[in-house]
């Protein structure tokens, strides 16, 4: 593939992500969590993240992260823990209470998806299952 046609790819692909976002997202519109809440708790889910590292992950400023940790503390969805490594850091993991919410929530996007996947016939929702080891792929370039 040319430069060009990978030029062409690439913008075809960030505009339709980005359009999938914004499409997601708009899955909590309804929910008692913000789409921002929800996607903090998903990052923190598997191991324990820095503040920093949650902000960069979100593409917010640590101020805002920090705002919103603050107010997934208040709901006893998330806690503050001590990081074993760095005395001066702090973690932020879920509590049990913060993963039985984000099993709700991400069980309610995940029934709006499949709905809608239900709409495509069988050969475009295989495209779609085939695609996903070479989206992860690129996921992992690009994280880097």
């Amino acid at each position: 593939m040319k430069d060009v046609e990978l030029h062409d790819l690439a913008s075809r692909y960030r505009d339709i992500l980005r359009q999938a976002v914004f499409l997601v997202r708009s899955f909590d519109a309804d929910g008692e969590l913000s789409t921002s809440q929800v996607s903090i708790l998903n990052m923190i889910s598997e191991e324990p993240q820095r503040v920093g590292i949650i902000a960069r992950n979100a593409g917010i400023r640590v101020p805002s992260a920090t705002e919103q940790i603050i107010k997934l503390e208040g709901l006893g969805l998330v806690e503050r823990i001590p990081d074993g490594s760095d005395a001066r850091v702090v973690l932020v993991r879920p509590t049990d209470a913060g993963r039985r919410r984000l099993a709700e929530a991400n069980a309610q996007r995940n029934a709006r998806m499949a709905k809608a996947l239900k709409t495509l016939g069988t050969e475009e929702r295989l495209a779609i299952a085939n695609a996903i080891p070479a989206i992860a792929k690129l996921n992992d370039v690009l994280a880097g």
